[in-house]
């Protein structure tokens, strides 16, 4: 590892995104002069490699953070709440990927491309929002900033590994049950599920998390009220309906928008977006061009695709926005806030 660089613990490193967080480091060449790997007391003492070198992972415990100027978070909203602060107290700076501290109107939600000079306001903790918001607010605030949003209305279309490891085991463990026709075994999802569990293969689950008393999900809310924090605008109409696929990875979303500006064509949208940073439009329906998330996974940016002009609303569009869950909607984002940190000049060395 670099001699200059920052000193950088990443806790949840042997989790899906855990490890996507460090790949990430890596690929991006965030400047790391040292690395510490933290996990649960399971998991402590299984080893990662990173930059060609093998590390020990330790337990995360308050005197981990000791000389650590950023921390990495992606071990649950739990773990989050009790070392979060303890890593501020020794001086690091937090990104935490959990919802632990996402609509604590003290911590900045960050989307670089979206609102990075929130990043200004933070007092040691920064929040990395929902998978399923990250990628609408990347591929909206362009046609925001341009056009005016007065509404917005998104179906998703959720990959089992936004519910970890265990369900994409469940996923391809139920589709040989079905393919061989024996039983299927339901024990993971939906996540939220605490009346019963549904198969996967071969379905569509309208539940991802659990239902509030207003009939939204836990999931649904946090697009609505993460989307209103991150573009800063609380009059903004927000719905939200969340439905889990069996697909490994990439999230895909249907989305309608109403625009404040008249006179606003699918042209001017193309324009907008292919100027936007980390999107790709995707968009030709004469050559079936568009997003797809077995075409996402693994790539870093955006992709939208499928823009049209509603047939009633003269400012309503219709859009179609699929990006990688555990890169841009996890793992790349908290890189990519760290990046900022840096360029920002408030990541001291």
């Amino acid at each position: 590892m670099s001699q200059t660089g920052y000193r950088v613990a990443v806790v949840g490193a042997t989790g899906a995104v855990g490890q996507q967080m460090l790949k990430t480091l890596e690929r991006l060449n965030f400047p790391v002069a040292s690395l510490l790997p933290l996990s649960s007391k399971r998991s402590a003492g299984k080893k990662i490699t990173f930059k060609g070198e093998e590390i020990t992972v330790q337990e995360a415990t308050p005197e981990s953070f000791e000389g650590i100027q950023l921390a990495l978070f992606s071990a649950g909203g739990s773990v989050s709440k009790a070392l979060a602060p303890e890593a501020v107290k020794r001086g690091a700076i937090v990104v935490d990927n959990t919802s632990a501290f996402r609509m604590d109107p003290n911590i900045p939600l960050v989307v670089p491309e979206v609102n990075e000079q929130d990043l200004k306001e933070h007092n040691g903790i920064i929040a990395n929002p929902n998978c399923s918001t990250i990628q609408m607010v990347v591929a909206l605030e362009p046609i925001r900033k341009a056009f005016g949003l007065n509404k917005i209305v998104v179906s998703t279309y959720q990959a089992v590994s936004g519910a970890g490891a265990e369900a994409i085991d469940e996923m391809y463990n139920q589709s040989k049950q079905v393919m061989n026709n024996e039983e299927v075994t339901k024990e993971i999802l939906p996540v939220g599920g605490d009346k019963k569990h549904y198969q996967i293969a071969f379905n569509a689950v309208p539940q991802i998390d659990l239902f509030q008393e207003n009939g939204f999900t836990f999931e649904e809310m946090k697009m609505i009220n993460e989307t209103k924090k991150i573009m800063h605008d609380n009059e903004l109409h927000v719905a939200a309906t969340c439905v889990r696929l069996p697909v490994e990875t990439g999230h895909s979303e249907s989305i309608y928008i109403e625009v404040e500006k008249n006179g606003v064509s699918v042209k001017d949208l193309h324009e907008v977006l292919q100027e936007a940073p980390g999107l790709t439009l995707q968009d030709d329906p004469t050559q079936q061009i568009y997003p797809m998330a077995i075409d996402a996974a693994g790539k870093d940016d955006v992709f939208v695709g499928r823009i049209r002009k509603d047939l009633d609303n003269t400012t309503g569009f219709h859009l179609w926005v699929v990006a990688d869950n555990l890169l841009k909607g996890a793992a790349l984002n908290s890189v990519q806030i760290a990046f900022s940190l840096q360029k920002l000049g408030l990541l001291k060395d």
